[in-house]
């Protein structure tokens, strides 16, 4: 694989300033000094070992969480697509993304068929596989036309094709809307198929143990400063 760093990356607004100094959950810290910086249209992964922190982190970002002591900052909306699609079970598919979008059911619609699923607007979650759901809860987040995209082991449960699938689309969508993105996962190949840029984090609490830019990316992501090859 080859690629090459965007040396424009450092001139982007900046997107999102978190310094986080401290989380304890029932006498327990969480996570230790965190500051993390993400300029726009950086993918940025949060890769670590199951239960570190780094759902907390996304959780502080999104405003869910605070419980925390320290500072964070955004430039602009947030989206988040959670680990379980957080669909409405008694509206349709449309309806999912009209509600929580605030959007026009011709915007929906369109939303649907970016990932493939405009032929099942009409149908309910229930109706849908879990990796339909998935797909809906990408297209609803995209809806949002959100300046920063948080994904919180947004393929984990799918079998190792549709998880190939999974990813090349939201390669895809985030190549169209050049949309920052956070993603979360425990599985390293994921985060270095996807993102630009590769934090880790370990200790107990939780800190920041390593940084770096992701030259060798499977998907093509000039969105994301990055563009790369399979050789």
């Amino acid at each position: 694989m080859t690629g090459t760093v965007n040396n424009n990356l450092a001139q982007r607004p900046e997107i999102l300033s978190l310094e986080v100094q401290s989380l304890v959950f029932a006498g327990a810290p969480v996570l230790g000094a965190i500051d993390l910086n993400i300029r726009q249209s950086e993918t940025v992964a949060l890769v670590g070992p199951s239960g570190i922190g780094k759902t907390s982190i996304l959780r502080i970002i999104a405003g869910l969480e605070r419980r925390h002591r320290g500072t964070c900052n955004i430039s602009g909306t947030v989206a988040m697509v959670f680990q379980e699609p957080t669909l409405l079970p008694w509206r349709s598919a449309l309806d999912n993304i009209v509600i929580a979008a605030d959007v026009s059911p011709e915007m929906a619609l369109a939303a649907l068929d970016d990932v493939g699923l405009a032929d099942r607007s009409d149908d309910f979650p229930a109706q849908l596989s879990l990796g339909q759901q998935r797909r809906l809860s990408l297209a609803r987040a995209f809806a949002v036309r959100p300046d920063l995209l948080l994904m919180d082991e947004p393929f984990v449960s799918l079998d190792p094709e549709l998880v190939e699938d999974m990813m090349a689309l939201f390669a895809k969508l985030r190549a169209a809307h050049q949309v920052t993105t956070i993603l979360v996962t425990h599985v390293r190949q994921e985060a270095e198929k996807l993102a630009s840029r590769i934090v880790s984090l370990d200790g107990s609490p939780a800190r920041i143990i390593g940084d770096i830019q992701n030259t060798g990316a499977y998907f093509q992501l000039s969105a994301s400063g990055v563009t790369s090859s399979k050789s």
